[in-house]
């Protein structure tokens, strides 16, 4: 519950995300290091500025998109580790598929929204199963879609993001 794991957490989902992508099987259409070029077009136009080339958009405005629209304002809130990997799924199934997960990981209903009944039931548990079990909901929501041309990618993310939150949770 700290925001200094952010800096880490970027490092990890800048990482995972790449460079420039325009895929045509992939739904986000042109991409730089995970940020579409429709999002980051809206966001200029939010900040008051032309529109740009999402590819060539600076290292600080993706930076700034992720902590704004990915990082805030729920993973400051959460246990190391589980932000890490709260983030990295909001990055690539959205936020609100990201916060069903979690909540099928807890055992709770699936709403979309961290409430009370959310945090209580992260309160409850030992946070190496919190892990373990959005692990489990980010592989079964991955092969759940029906991709194979992807499949493989989103599994070993789901697995290395595993395994550096739980080395998060030893403080690693």
């Amino acid at each position: 519950m700290t925001a200094s794991n952010f800096t880490r957490s970027l490092a990890a989902v800048l990482k995972d995300e790449g460079g420039n992508d325009d895929d045509p099987d992939d739904h986000g259409g042109r991409t730089s290091r995970g940020i579409t070029q429709r999002e980051y077009s809206a966001w200029l136009k939010e900040q008051g500025r032309s529109d740009a080339d999402v590819w060539t958009a600076p290292q600080s405005d993706i930076n700034t998109i992720y902590d704004a629209e990915y990082w805030m304002p729920e993973c400051d809130k959460l246990p190391l580790g589980v932000d890490f990997q709260f983030f990295s799924m909001k990055v690539n199934a959205g936020p609100y598929r990201a916060t069903c997960i979690l909540q099928e990981a807890l055992g709770v209903a699936a709403d979309g929204r961290i409430g009370p009944v959310t945090r209580q039931a992260l309160a409850n548990m030992r946070m190496a199963s919190v892990v373990q079990s959005f692990y489990v909901e980010s592989r079964n929501f991955y092969v759940g879609l029906h991709q194979p041309k992807f499949l493989q990618g989103w599994l070993n993310r789901a697995a290395a993001d595993k395994a550096l939150a739980l080395l998060m949770l030893e403080g690693k």
